[in-house]
């Protein structure tokens, strides 16, 4: 099995070629490609190659396949005696990634 741990964002994903990975909203316009050089470990098979802190020359080519929005979650505020309640929605801006290929 070929995949890769990357880090992106301030947060670390486990990819394989071909996967849909979604992340927090980027700039990236759809049908462009990306090349993510923050690469912690690759895996080809029975290679492992693990980075210290990252892999040297490794890198994951993504395709931005289009923006969305998460499901949407209920916040509540309430205090106790004063008859305060409030309620809010919200909904967090996302990108779909495809992984196209992994470089080790």
């Amino acid at each position: 099995m070929n995949y890769a741990i990357i880090q992106l964002a301030g947060k670390q994903f486990k990819v394989s070629e071909g996967q849909e990975l979604i992340v927090d909203r980027m700039p990236n316009q759809p049908e462009k490609s990306l090349q993510i050089s923050d690469v912690l470990l690759v895996a080809d098979g029975e290679k492992i190659k693990v980075g210290t802190p990252l892999v040297k020359g490794a890198s994951v080519t993504c395709e931005v396949s289009h923006h969305q929005k998460s499901k949407k979650i209920r916040v509540a505020k309430y205090k106790s005696k004063s008859r305060y309640r409030r309620t809010y929605g919200h909904r967090q801006s996302q990108t779909v990634l495809t992984v196209k290929s992994i470089q080790s």
